[in-house]
């Protein structure tokens, strides 16, 4: 098995909801979001130095203190190796948490029998999807992504960075409305916290938040919802 890995965080209570995990961030992403806080990881051969044996050693000293691991990144489904290091982590014993945009169906369908919880991430509505991943995108990846999901009866969330650089209230609410038709049942609005260089006002990254006829449609359509800031 071979993976690379950016780095770690050993202690999260909001990378999985409900369960105190450990978070490896797996290099590479294909994408180039202007908005992302990771850009260190879009590189999927970066050398980090991580020793992933040491990491397996301090999991199983862990045992019985944290309840998941998650793979995040970047993107964990751009890195071949993904499914052998989910397998000798469930080994231990802990639930399996995916942060995923969704981009590589195929992938995510292998490891799919073996994750407990999945974070998919919706850029934009599907018309503005290029715009924000900053690079060309299939769309229908994203939706196949999100149909096998939906499919597989998994528990996973959706949710949606407001970046009012690339968004505009009508388009969260576009977005509410194909996942609602969808069958989607948790969405969350994350606030978009402004990147090094970026002069967005706060008020700005307030707008959807502050929409309250905006707020209530999607509080009405989907059964989990909230707003993360």
């Amino acid at each position: 098995m071979s993976i690379n890995i950016g780095g770690v965080e050993n202690f999260s209570l909001v990378d999985y909801p409900g369960q105190i995990a450990a978070v490896i961030f797996m290099q590479g992403c294909p994408w180039r979001c202007p908005f992302c806080y990771n850009s260190s990881l879009q590189e999927v051969n970066r050398e980090s130095g991580f020793l992933w044996p040491k990491f397996i050693e301090f999991l199983q000293s862990r045992r019985g203190k944290l309840d998941a691991v998650v793979f995040s990144g970047g993107d964990p489904l751009v890195q071949d190796g993904l499914e052998g290091a989910v397998k000798e982590v469930r080994a231990l014993g802990y639930k399996i948490g995916l942060h995923t945009g969704g981009y590589r169906p195929e992938h995510l369908k292998k490891v799919l029998p073996l994750l407990d919880w999945v974070g998919l991430d919706i850029k934009a509505p599907w018309n503005k999807y290029t715009q924000a991943v900053g690079c060309p995108v299939k769309v229908e990846n994203v939706q196949k992504s999100l149909n096998l999901l939906l499919e597989s009866g998994i528990d996973f969330e959706c949710r949606t960075t407001c970046d009012p650089r690339l968004l505009e209230n009508e388009d969260v609410r576009k977005i509410g409305n194909f996942l609602h038709e969808a069958g989607v049942k948790k969405y969350f609005l994350q606030k978009y916290r402004p990147v090094p260089g970026d002069l967005t006002q706060d008020w700005e990254c307030e707008k959807f938040f502050d929409d309250a006829a905006l707020i209530k449609e999607l509080k009405e359509k989907f059964p989990i919802f909230e707003i993360r800031k």
